[in-house]
């Protein structure tokens, strides 16, 4: 069985707001808070090299600082061009107030 990877207190990330966090093996991830309901990806845009988290949180979708595309927090999916490959998003648990996801499989 998968363990969890824990990635940041709650309290963390604002409403409306997202982190950068590193945990070891993945790549860098953003946590996004979205009403209190939390939603981790990858955290580099899949069109260009911008951090997402460099970005501009609106609604449920995140605004890539470099060119403007946008993506749907809650699944990934790119909403707005230039993007068209989605980002990786993790299934997110919170335990005792820590922002956690379960460890890929290798």
């Amino acid at each position: 069985m998968s363990d969890l990877i824990k990635l940041c207190k709650a309290q963390d990330v604002a409403p409306g707001q997202s982190l950068q966090v590193d945990a070891e093996g993945l790549p860098a991830l953003a946590v996004y808070n979205l009403e209190g309901e939390y939603y981790v990806s990858n955290n580099m845009c899949t069109h260009g090299m911008a951090w997402m988290t460099d970005g501009y949180v609106e609604g449920d979708e995140v605004e890539c600082p470099f060119h403007g595309g946008r993506f749907n927090i809650r699944t990934g999916e790119p909403t707005a061009f230039p993007c068209v490959v989605p980002l990786q998003t993790y299934p997110v648990t919170v335990v005792d107030g820590d922002v956690c996801i379960q460890r890929p499989a290798a």
